[in-house]
């Protein structure tokens, strides 16, 4: 007798955890989702830690040098991961051109996991805002800076530290409110 009154309880017991599962995970989302928080934006563990040690090849077929990271020393650098074969790169070119401008720090380039005949049609067609491009062929350095993907962007303080990172393309708003206070924060901080 008692194992049939147990029956009936132990099958709502076994459908009522997976809804109640189902239910504590659609509650996570939905919180996550109406947090307002940007999800797009990964936080980085190498913030303010000094930039991996790098020491790329210069990029064939131009007269600029590779990305070594002893280049970062007493100067703001900012560190833009491209590729020819990737389109957000090409989308957000023009906003690295006109940051290039800028002559209060050095624009270096890593470029990831790309033939470098097309990566130099890419920056002949588009125009080359970099004074230092490594050709990082099989991405193992992108691994220690820790990219998810191309386009990312980092800015390296005077100090040779990470002190901000942009996952992404960027765009002409996300320069100005994201990216330039931030490189304005590393120019005016101690070397």
């Amino acid at each position: 007798m008692s194992t049939e009154t147990e029956t009936p309880a132990r099958r709502r017991l076994i459908v009522l955890v997976p809804l109640l599962v189902f239910l504590g995970l659609a509650g996570l989302f939905l919180a996550q989702l109406l947090s307002g928080r940007d999800v797009s934006e990964v936080p980085s563990a190498l913030i303010g830690l000094p930039a991996p040690q790098t020491n790329l090849p210069a990029l064939e077929g131009t007269n600029l040098p590779g990305l070594d990271s002893k280049q970062f020393a007493g100067k703001v650098t900012l560190v833009n991961v491209f590729a020819s074969w990737c389109a957000p790169c090409r989308d957000e070119h023009p906003v690295l051109l006109a940051l290039s401008q800028d002559r209060r720090f050095v624009m270096a380039a890593l470029n990831y996991k790309d033939q470098p005949e097309n990566a130099r049609r890419f920056l002949g067609d588009l125009g080359n805002p970099f004074q230092a491009i490594g050709v990082d062929q099989a991405g193992r350095t992108a691994i220690d800076w820790g990219v998810y993907g191309v386009p990312e962007t980092f800015v390296i303080g005077k100090d040779g530290k990470i002190a901000y990172k942009h996952v992404g393309p960027l765009t002409p708003d996300s320069a100005q409110t994201l990216l330039l206070p931030e490189i304005e924060k590393a120019l005016t901080a101690p070397g």
